[in-house]
């Protein structure tokens, strides 16, 4: 009797199923041979920190294929999220929803009704074999992506015709140059202006929603605005709720600003106790939840935001305020805030609660003040 070993059983399937689907290898030369009017963009990582940080892909995209009509292949979310207002390059969204076989059958019935030239699956977190397929089954005839992620093999890479090896881990690049050298691979890239023009453009009526915020709830304006986000999806990302409230409390002493929390439904745990902490202090915060571009327009008109490793930090850095961003288990180097005015405090140890209220409160100072 054969008996497999575990290593083995999982490379037989793979082994065979090389032989039904293969991917010719096609070069750069050829690709720009070919007229490209549809990109499908398989990533299923819709966390709004995920998405902010791909955009130099799609902008890089735009730039080589400013006619191509790009399709955005997302997952189903537990909170409701406006892909437009997060990323300007995207021009159709098809939702996989695989909790049903009838889901399923219908996102492939919609994703083969157009012609696919170039399909793009990046790689940057985690290596999806649903996405591989995904992407293969759209029939472009171009698919790109990773060979392997930091001496991490793609399993589905054989249905890939246009793939590298990527050592992102050592060279301590950030998830935005990630995602841009899945596309450099297909000659697509952008310039450091390029990427300093990357901000999420406020519309008149989004400046003006936050002024008239502001008028309501902040009316003095010799006052500072300091902006918190306590909460992260993610329980390893927070810093402890006491340290919040010390850090507050230290910065009303010495500034009397007024203080802002921005709380979602993934949120309510931490505020639910953080709020009563406060009012021991004496410290009434003004606690919103508005979608992204209005969120960013509140903190455009804000101070400084000082919050976890979660999307309200790169929201911040997208509209290119002053920005403190906690990291915990995650590393800075590739999760840190992109803008002019960002800045980071890695924990040495890993555990976010090792960084302390004083380290905090010191760089806030520095940086209000700068």
């Amino acid at each position: 009797m054969l008996i497999l070993k575990k290593s083995n059983r999982t490379k037989l399937p793979f082994s065979i199923l090389k032989l039904f689907f293969k991917s010719k290898e096609i070069s750069v030369e050829e690709l720009d041979s070919m007229a490209i009017n549809n990109i499908l963009v398989v990533r299923q990582h819709n966390q709004i920190g995920d998405m902010l940080c791909s955009l130099p892909l799609f902008a890089a995209l735009k730039k080589k294929y400013p006619q191509a009509k790009i399709t955005l292949v997302a997952s189903v979310t537990n909170y409701s999220i406006v892909f437009g207002d997060v990323n300007p390059f995207i021009n159709d969204v098809l939702i996989f929803n695989k909790s049903t076989l009838l889901h399923i059958f219908r996102f492939f019935g919609k994703l083969r009704k157009t012609k696919f030239d170039l399909g793009i699956v990046p790689s940057t977190v985690s290596i999806s074999r649903t996405s591989h397929f995904i992407n293969y089954f759209s029939k472009a005839k171009v698919r790109a992506g990773v060979k392997s992620m930091n001496g991490k093999q793609n399993k589905t890479g054989f249905l890939l015709n246009i793939k590298s090896d990527f050592y992102w881990d050592k060279l301590k690049m950030h998830q935005t140059e990630r995602n841009l050298d899945i596309v450099r691979q297909i000659g697509c890239d952008l310039t450091q202006d390029d990427k300093n023009k990357l901000r999420l453009g406020l519309s008149q009526k989004e400046t003006e929603f936050a002024e008239e915020f502001f008028k309501n709830n902040c009316p003095d304006k010799n006052r500072k605005r300091i902006a918190f986000q306590p909460g992260a999806g993610k329980i390893p990302n927070r810093w402890n709720i006491n340290n919040f409230a010390e850090l507050m409390e230290r910065l009303q002493k010495r500034y009397n600003p007024y203080i802002i929390i921005n709380s979602g439904p993934i949120d309510k745990d931490v505020t639910d106790i953080l709020l009563p902490e406060l009012g021991k202090l004496g410290i009434e915060p003004i606690i919103i939840y508005y979608p992204i571009r209005e969120t960013g327009a509140i903190l455009a008109k804000s101070d400084i935001l000082i919050s976890n490793d979660t999307g309200t930090m790169h929201v911040a850095a997208m509209v290119n305020i002053k920005v403190i961003g906690l990291f915990g288990p995650t590393e800075s180097y590739e999760w840190a805030p992109v803008n002019e005015h960002g800045a980071c405090i890695q924990s040495k140890s890993k555990n976010i609660d090792d960084i302390t209220v004083e380290e905090v409160f010191d760089k806030a100072i520095e940086m209000t003040e700068r």
